[in-house]
């Protein structure tokens, strides 16, 4: 059915044909339901000139139109970025996050919060509104290396949650179906479950577990904006990407442009991220595996890790190939140390062992390492336990917490580790994973025994006292999530 607007529609989205559409036209995947916007219901002193219903609605006439006209340009997106919306983004904002260069805190704004939104919608639509630098801080990596953070200010993170939330409105109608990075109602565990379904129900042979080196660095800003106005005619919202792309980064007190990447930190970031690669990978191999392919192919992404499954061996080099080729002329590098390609899959334990070769190799995504398994009846399966570097990455921290907490009483000491060891079992408790869960888990009791004993040279606490302890606040190794084919059928019902 032909989308109509009407009358009062030309006030809410007005398009017109797209200049260049050389883009090829991708069928997309079945996805999950739209998320709404998010808003908090604790602050209930605040008033309200529109109903959040009313927001979204009008979200939702970008959204049909967005799936109904897929090479159309929305050239009026401004005015959806209201007094209501950036009110929403506000509230959605995490209250204790660290305040930016402008050194205003959540609670500073909440303040004033009527006339800052006032103020702050009045310079976002008349043209005054200025992106302020992002604050750059390091934190250590599991590798010991530092790994850079930016933190915006606040009224540039109310912005920009503004603008993603109308973003996405047309965005989640063209994103395809394998992509699962930071999108709404679409998380790490449902990439998990659909790479898991993927290769143990397609004739999968050949894994290549690529990796793009520093990704959000590497993002050619001019080509950014380029894809971003194939659906974006309204120059003023580009116009405020790029403030936010050229305000620069400042560290130790220095200023430093920023003539390349996506600022790191800023909650438009994962979006830019998604279009750049929806337009550079996605649609790209969409077309690759109905053309050139030969056999089979799957593929994952999260963000900037991508997987890749192959039926035939052939198939998969060639693409490594045209992957790179592709990737070096947006800009992008594969990372030598990280892609690789492996024999993967139901019959790969097999070959391998007729070739006097030894088992398959394993691939690491999303925190879990793949490996090819055995059920007790000798059938395959595939197996994901906790990556054994992250396990001890983490251990690692709480042994240095608990240095610090070694003077609280047991039963603070208890309450912290418990929400630790709980918030761990909530991502890594995977079915086939109970046995790594309770190393993890005794691993802490160890930390924490060795810790009490330091409070005293005289210390009496013996291991099976201290196991009672473990058993009276650390929780019980237990799987928490659904067989990836479960969860599977159920987001995506064919």
């Amino acid at each position: 059915m032909m989308y109509e607007p009407e009358k009062s529609d030309s006030a809410i989205v007005a398009m017109k044909l797209a200049n260049k559409t050389a883009v090829p036209k991708a069928v997309a995947e079945l996805v999950e339901p739209r998320a709404g916007t998010k808003g908090n219901t604790e602050q209930s002193h605040t008033r309200r000139t529109q109903s959040r219903g009313s927001v979204s609605q009008r979200l939702d006439r970008v959204r049909n139109a967005a799936r109904q006209r897929k090479k159309e340009r929305f050239t009026a997106l401004l005015h959806h970025i209201d007094f209501d919306l950036l009110l929403e983004s506000f509230l959605a904002l995490k209250r204790t996050a660290a305040a930016g260069v402008d050194k205003v805190t959540w609670e500073d704004y909440d303040m004033q919060i009527q006339e800052n939104i006032q103020d702050l919608h009045k310079r976002v639509h008349s043209g005054a509104y200025r992106a302020l630098p992002v604050r750059r801080v390091f934190i250590p990596k599991a590798d010991g290396r530092q790994r850079p953070l930016g933190i915006a200010a606040l009224e540039d993170k109310i912005v920009q949650r503004a603008t993603v939330a109308v973003l996405n409105a047309i965005y989640e109608e063209d994103f395809l179906g394998f992509s699962y990075g930071f999108r709404p109602k679409r998380g790490q565990h449902d990439a998990l479950d659909a790479l898991s379904v993927a290769i143990s129900s397609t004739p999968v042979n050949w894994i290549l577990d690529a990796d793009i080196k520093g990704f959000f660095d590497a993002v050619n800003q001019d080509w950014l904006i380029r894809f971003l106005e194939h659906r974006i005619g309204d120059e003023r919202i580009i116009r405020l990407v790029k403030k936010w792309l050229k305000a620069g980064v400042l560290e130790m007190g220095q200023w430093q442009s920023s003539e390349m990447g996506t600022p790191q930190g800023a909650v438009i970031s994962p979006l830019l991220a998604n279009i750049y690669l929806h337009y550079v990978f996605d649609l790209w191999i969409e077309q690759w595996r109905k053309r050139e392919a030969k056999g089979k192919v799957i593929v994952v992404r999260y963000a900037d890790d991508i997987v890749a499954g192959f039926e035939l061996e052939t198939d998969a080099r060639r693409f490594w190939d045209a992957m790179r080729e592709r990737f070096e002329h947006f800009g992008l590098e594969l990372h030598g140390g990280k892609t690789r390609m492996l024999e993967f899959g139901r019959y790969a334990a097999g070959r391998r062992q007729r070739r006097g070769q030894a088992k398959p190799e394993t691939f690491t995504f999303l925190g879990f390492t793949f490996i090819c398994g055995k059920t007790r009846s000798g059938k395959f399966t595939l197996l994901r336990k906790t990556r054994a570097d992250r396990m001890k990455a983490k251990l690692l921290e709480i042994k240095t917490q608990l240095r610090k907490r070694m003077h609280a009483s047991i039963g603070e000491q208890g309450m912290w580790l418990k929400t630790i060891v709980t918030g761990y079992f909530a991502y890594h408790a995977v079915p086939m994973n109970t046995r790594t869960l309770g190393a993890f888990r005794y691993h802490v009791t160890r930390l924490w025994y060795k810790t009490l004993q330091r409070r005293s040279q005289k210390s009496r606490l013996t291991w099976e006292r201290m196991s009672s302890i473990a058993n009276d606040w650390l929780p019980t190794p237990r799987v928490l999530h659904p067989w990836p084919s479960e969860r599977f059928a159920v987001r995506h019902p064919r």
